[in-house]
């Protein structure tokens, strides 16, 4: 096919965060400079976040049988260049200056390996195509094994490497077979080629469901669903926290979003024995993730296990896949993001500069407020609107999601998501109660006093700013939905 000038529109995130890119690598290559190349990956990230206006201008349009770029893309576009802005200017603050204090090795590589991340995460949002899945699936996941390893001095960010390697290639092995059996059912592996060869033939059968339970096998690993859940703890316990907040924000946001497309593209995906496997797999991870993040004493393995259970709330919006579902899934990822980002930006901070570990136990947070009281005022928002406390962005998520619930009638999702979330409120809860506590006479470890006038930390000033806000009146974010034409 030809490409127009509207083609390059279209492409315009996915081009200028290529191009970063590549403005990295040679930047690296010329001479090595931190500031330098933190300033090419805000800018690049900057540019891609503004182009995606000229995207939606002309959208929808399909730009090689592998993708298509319509609003749904966008909005998700925005979601993961935006968490991989805030996740660089962590990561900028996490390493430290150029004084000599901070990680001790090279540290331009991990602005290309998050770049190179976020760039799979912009095809995997666009993907209309088995093939052009796979390869954003892949482009995402290689780059975040050298993330999460980047740590290399820490014996457990190297385990964690290795073991979500491993795991990572037995999930695409499952993907991949799921996708042979749909394309030797159908003969298509566009999914709406898929979905028309499918709808044809009546009822699907057995293979076509074979194929599709597979391919879910291999994307519920990435979204850390219940039973595939068992890298979680440790990979974001053992990865750098900027990068641990980069798996739970833009990673898993992409992931969905093509779950997302694939099941409203193709019907096939959306009935029989798979509907009441994905009600079981969404009600163990709901309890399961909050019942275990009750046992932790580490806070990112806490934030690990609750992100399987927000998931499993997500996944009541996509059974339901009727009404409000696309735009409350569409919200709750806003609103998740938002506090995710938040809460692992506050690790991130009084883990700064790295110091060997990251300060990540409970112990090391009891008395905060007495030595940072306005880093404890971000967390504690953020712990409340985990929760989906009221007056928080994380109440107008699960709200929506309660609507979708009860709209549809899934009442044993919803049961276990109000079972789940007072479960969830007693450990976001005992987080709270620790940062108010007499301060101990421990070894800990602080953020700079300085934290919140740098990137960093006025990066988290907004967000726990638009936690709040969001909260109170989300009506900016529903009308932003509305310009993507998502509710």
């Amino acid at each position: 096919m030809d490409l127009t000038t509207q083609h390059l529109l279209a492409l315009l995130p996915l081009l200028i965060t290529s191009l970063t890119i590549v403005a990295v690598m040679l930047g690296i290559a010329w001479k090595r400079n931190h500031a330098m190349t933190f300033g090419i990956s805000v800018i690049g990230l900057n540019l891609a976040l503004l182009s995606v206006i000229a995207a939606i201008s002309v959208a929808p349009l399909q730009v090689t049988p592998l993708l298509m770029v319509d609003k749904f893309a966008c909005f998700y576009m925005v979601l993961v260049l935006a968490s991989t802005l805030a996740c660089v200017t962590l990561i900028h603050a996490y390493l430290g200056g150029e004084s000599g204090k901070g990680y001790p090795g090279n540290r331009e590589e991990l602005y290309l390996l998050i770049l190179l991340s976020a760039a799979g995460g912009l095809v995997l949002v666009s993907a209309q195509h088995l093939a052009g899945l796979f390869i954003g699936l892949e482009l995402l996941s290689v780059p975040s094994y050298g993330m999460i390893a980047y740590a290399f001095f820490n014996k457990r960010s190297l385990e964690a490497g290795i073991k979500y390697m491993v795991l990572s290639a037995a999930g695409s092995a499952f993907l991949l077979f799921g996708m042979a059996l749909l394309y030797a059912e159908s003969g298509s592996m566009s999914f709406a080629g898929i979905g028309h060869a499918l709808a044809t033939t009546g009822a699907p059968s057995l293979l076509v469901e074979i194929g599709f339970g597979m391919m879910l096998v291999g994307l519920a690993f990435k979204l850390s669903l219940v039973p595939f859940h068992l890298w979680t703890a440790d990979v974001y316990e053992g990865a750098p926290a900027p990068v641990a907040a980069f798996l739970a924000t833009a990673s898993k946001v992409a992931v969905f979003a093509v779950l997302l497309r694939l099941y409203e593209v193709s019907p096939a995906a959306s009935g029989g024995w798979l509907t009441e496997l994905l009600s079981v797999i969404a009600i163990a991870s709901i309890l399961f993730g909050n019942l275990l993040a009750l046992l932790q004493n580490n806070i990112k393995r806490l934030l690990g296990y609750s992100s399987i259970a927000h998931f499993g709330y997500l996944l009541i919006a996509l059974i339901a896949s009727n009404g409000l579902a696309i735009e409350a899934v569409a919200v709750y990822l806003a609103m998740y993001v938002l506090t995710t980002l938040g809460a692992f930006g506050v690790i991130t901070l009084m883990s700064t500069p790295y110091k060997g570990r990251d300060a990540d136990a409970l112990y090391e947070y009891r008395g905060l407020f007495w030595r940072r009281p306005y880093l404890t005022a971000v967390l504690t928002v953020m712990m409340l609107s985990l929760a989906g406390i009221p007056l928080t962005a994380g109440f107008i998520g699960k709200f929506y999601i309660i609507g979708v619930g009860v709209e549809s009638q899934q009442w044993w999702l919803l049961g276990a998501l109000v079972l789940g979330s007072a479960i969830g409120v007693f450990y976001y809860l005992r987080v709270m109660v620790t940062l108010f506590l007499v301060e101990p006479n421990l070894h800990r470890h602080d953020a700079p006093f300085d934290w919140g006038q740098r990137a960093g930390g006025m990066m988290l000033m907004v967000v726990a700013f638009l936690a709040f806000f969001l909260g109170v009146y989300p009506q900016p974010l529903l009308a932003l939905l509305a310009q993507f034409g998502i509710g």
